[in-house]
């Protein structure tokens, strides 16, 4: 909604009618969604193949005139790595345009840090080119899904959300979101989980929750064979190996109870921590498990991959990605097909 939205300003105050959108290339793919929904041209940047945080340089240099907004991600979700907000601030003044900041990940941790132990660089409305923040209250707001929030600065703004029928029949029909009818009941357990938890319950799940992730990082760091993908400071944390295939660790792990992510570009294994994880002992089971298997892994390094970690290996290595996107997509269309041919 926040990429229709700025869209739709930058037509009316600026007359953009071929927009585009630049964002890092860790970007949620919420994004890509967007541009393809709202026939939005979308411009991926590199992030710094150490860091894997975006370049700001990269960002400026990848704007133009149509341009509409620019995308920082407070994490990002495949290494957990925090963008330069405040230098993507700078660069939006600079070139007056929309700064949309991907909060859905962090939204209910980065707000509490500071008061946890934790402090951040302002990343919010502090900043003044800050014009929309997305924060997913499923998350770390310990809610449902379907509860999603967008922020914006002024009502302005927000005004190009809205959609409005003036001549149906039925009669007059504004809608200030994609769904025209919501659920009254998740917006209710979203207001009762914020109120059971409070500020000072928030506060001490982001302590808990940002001392776990450390406490990992530092375990992982002790671990021969394996690196921790940058310098991630909330709830995700990433790792991968340039020793031996990752994702025959990812296969190990699966194998041992562990549901983690796999990435690609480069190839890693990524955790969401949360509040569960904090429970006595399981993050001291996990790195047991990782560093039990590393120690296996590091006997035979060349080992080829098998089972799902050779399916990882095989999609990442396909170099062209529209045969990936047309697999995928003909998965979603057999998974809804009524043809039971």
């Amino acid at each position: 909604m926040s990429m229709k939205t700025h869209r739709d300003w930058a037509r009316e105050a600026k007359g953009i009618d071929k927009p585009n959108i630049v964002c890092p290339m860790t970007a949620h793919p919420a994004f890509d969604k967007a541009a393809a929904y709202f026939k939005i041209h979308i411009i991926h940047v590199p992030v710094d193949p150490d860091t894997y945080a975006v370049r700001p340089a990269d960002m400026a240099a990848a704007i133009n005139s149509n341009t509409i907004c620019i995308i920082g991600s407070m994490p990002q979700y495949p290494h957990g790595i925090m963008d330069d907000i405040q230098a993507l601030n700078d660069i939006a003044l600079r070139y007056d345009v929309g700064l949309h900041v991907d909060a859905c990940l962090g939204g209910f941790l980065i707000p509490f840090m500071e008061e946890a132990g934790f402090p951040l660089p302002p990343f919010d409305f502090r900043l003044p080119a800050v014009t929309a923040i997305s924060v997913d209250t499923h998350k770390y707001g310990y809610t449902y899904k379907g509860s999603s929030v967008v922020l914006y600065r002024t009502v302005e703004l927000f005004y190009h959300q809205i959609t409005s029928s003036t001549e149906w029949p039925g009669g007059i029909y504004a809608s200030p979101s994609m769904a025209g009818s919501r659920p009254g009941a998740n917006i209710a357990v979203t207001w009762a989980a914020m109120m059971s938890f409070g500020r000072d319950g928030y506060v001490q799940a982001t302590r808990e929750v940002i001392r776990g992730a450390r406490y990992l990082m530092a375990g992982l760091e002790k671990i021969d064979g394996v690196e921790v993908m940058g310098s991630p400071v909330i709830s995700c944390v990433a790792w991968t190996s340039k020793v031996f295939n990752i994702y025959n660790m990812s296969s190990d792990l699966t194998k041992k109870g562990w549901n983690l992510a796999v990435l690609q570009f480069p190839a890693g294994i990524h955790i969401a921590l949360t509040r569960r994880h904090m429970s006595p002992g399981v993050i001291d089971q996990l790195l047991s498990d990782i560093r039990d298997s590393a120690a296996v892994q590091m006997l035979n390094p060349g080992a080829a991959a098998s089972g799902a970690a050779a399916m990882y290996g095989m999609a990442a290595q396909i170099p062209d990605r529209s045969i990936v996107g047309d697999i995928s997509r003909e998965f979603w269309k057999l998974y809804y097909s009524t043809n039971l041919q």
